[in-house]
């Protein structure tokens, strides 16, 4: 039977489980473990197909959330970065009397931009990109990875990070990747996460390129129990270019579930 990789660490009696986000693995949480570690128990989980969780078809959002929850702890808060935020996203509506906290980091309920009155990327960047990998695998991945950080005084170094991470682990194959592309092009969770009765808590950057800040005015007023916050010097991966300031929010909303 395949296997999910899934690593438990830390000393908190709250499980915390982080699920990464397109063409990546569990390692680029690296930089939070040691943070979060003494307030958590952590479950880091290459999501199906990624990293080490090889031997996976590709699957969509549906599948992957099912995938993840047959191993998952109840009543754990679940961190979802871009890709993942959509996969914990439909964890949290499916089992909601289950799942203590949901965060979203750098995610959207819908990726894709739908006319003027939703921003995100446009579809035929996602399906530029689809084409790509085929053509040129590596190159592509490099692509997307360098717009993640595009904008922050350590892109380089936060881009370079990233490309450590995807090189060190196995690589996902083409189909994985291409499925992953089509979750950001077509699931749209926005009607839905307005019924979301978990505890809710967004995070953005403010230099974001892929999830416009725009994202989290509109959805302050669709989700109005659900705080966000925009990192101000941030783009789309927080927690690497600015880990102590992304903890901080972390903690902030396990204090305020606990009290």
């Amino acid at each position: 039977m395949t296997q999910l990789y899934w690593e438990t660490i830390g000393e908190g009696a709250q499980d915390l489980v982080l699920l990464h986000g397109w063409g990546l693995n569990a390692e680029v949480w690296r930089s939070v473990v040691p943070r979060l570690g003494s307030h958590f128990r952590l479950h880091l989980i290459d999501l199906p197909g990624y990293g080490r969780s090889q031997g996976f078809d590709a699957m969509d959002v549906q599948s992957m959330a099912n995938t993840v929850w047959q191993q998952a702890p109840k009543h754990a808060i679940w961190l979802g970065w871009s890709l993942g935020g959509l996969v914990a996203s439909r964890i949290a509506l499916d089992h909601f009397a289950e799942v203590k906290g949901l965060i979203t980091v750098a995610s959207s309920p819908s990726f894709q931009a739908h006319d003027h009155a939703w921003p995100g990327i446009k579809s035929e960047v996602l399906l530029g990109f689809e084409q790509q990998l085929a053509m040129d695998f590596q190159r592509t991945v490099e692509r997307f990875l360098a717009l993640q950080t595009l904008g922050t005084e350590s892109a380089r170094n936060d881009a370079k990070l990233l490309r450590t991470v995807v090189l060190e682990q196995p690589i996902p194959k083409v189909d994985i990747l291409n499925a992953g592309l089509e979750i950001l092009r077509v699931v749209d969770l926005r009607e839905e996460l307005k019924d979301l009765t978990v505890p809710f808590l967004r995070i953005y950057g403010y230099l974001d390129g892929l999830v416009p800040r725009k994202v989290a005015t509109i959805l302050d007023d669709m989700y109005p129990n659900s705080p966000s916050v925009v990192m101000r010097h941030s783009a789309h991966a927080p927690f690497i270019s600015h880990p102590d300031e992304f903890c901080e929010y972390v903690l902030d909303f396990l204090a305020r579930l606990e009290g």
